[in-house]
């Protein structure tokens, strides 16, 4: 085991996490690939027999991204191995990337004029925050980068780097119809978590249904909103089943929910499955 995978730089021990996962991954994913909390838990113990000084908020937060990278993953490889349309990619913080410059020009300024005009007519803000995963249907593009008809075999550092910038081919790109749906991952839920899926959701939806009527497009297919955690109770699925606030301001249309789905992802076969289902693969 590398000391590699601890970085000394700051005041206390951290994770590299890109070189962690790359080492520690391809060791244990087969005997673990049928429980990712015990999985990632061996990563926590592996490296805290390095470092004992580790604290518990550096190992957490490297459990977000390591779960993350491993549903990236698997979906990147389902896609391709059943010719699927649909990429589902990790997508960056909205202080890095606003999700909606994935869209043409001129629809994300349509999302940016009425961010402005909010601001203008009320003195609030209307502030937006990135889900983890964007779900692009690809069906309508002429030719992907290559990069997207390549399976990810092994895992590198630069892999990791590659799966998290895949999102930067489809900047301005995007129609209305392309992007189909977001994905919000959490490796556990608690009430307050349950509440950021579910206004974010909401929001998502909100911000495409004032598209739909700028735009003037008749009958839409809809935005999907999907929730993903390793542990998941009927709790969670009814908190996140909560109506999409804009739903409910008319009579034309019925409610909608904020999160259209919670699957609770703990292993591959589970993590395959709802992927499957999310892209509309049999």
């Amino acid at each position: 085991m590398s000391e590699e995978l601890i970085d000394y730089s700051g005041n206390h021990p951290s994770i590299n996490k890109k070189e962690s996962f790359s080492e520690l991954y391809p060791q244990h994913k087969g005997q673990f690939w049928g429980d990712f909390t015990g999985l990632l838990e061996q990563f926590n113990a592996e490296l805290k027999a390095i470092e004992p000084s580790l604290k518990t908020g550096a190992l957490s937060n490297a459990r977000g991204d390591w779960y993350e990278w491993i549903l990236a993953i698997i979906a990147w490889n389902i896609r391709i191995k059943h010719n699927g349309t649909k990429l589902i990619l990790l997508v960056p913080n909205v202080a890095t990337f606003d999700v909606s410059n994935l869209y043409t020009d001129n629809i994300s300024g349509l999302i940016s004029d009425l961010k402005a005009k909010v601001l203008m007519a009320s003195k609030v803000e209307l502030i937006t925050s990135n889900p983890d995963f964007v779900i692009i249907d690809t069906d309508s593009f002429d030719e992907l980068p290559a990069i997207f008809s390549q399976p990810i075999t092994s895992i590198t550092p630069d892999t990791l780097t590659m799966i998290e910038h895949a999102y930067a081919d489809f900047i301005g790109t995007c129609s209305f119809k392309n992007i189909v749906g977001y994905l919000s991952v959490k490796t556990s839920l608690r009430p307050d978590r349950r509440l950021q899926i579910a206004h974010e959701g909401s929001l998502m939806k909100a911000l495409y249904a004032h598209i739909q009527t700028r735009e003037w497009i008749i009958s839409p297919k809809g935005l999907k909103y999907y929730a993903m955690s390793m542990a998941l109770n009927n709790s969670d699925k009814r908190a996140l089943k909560t109506v999409a606030t804009h739903s409910i301001l008319t009579v034309n249309s019925l409610p909608e929910a904020a999160v259209n789905e919670a699957f609770m992802v703990n292993s591959s076969k589970t993590a395959i499955k709802s992927f499957k289902e999310i892209m509309g693969i049999a």
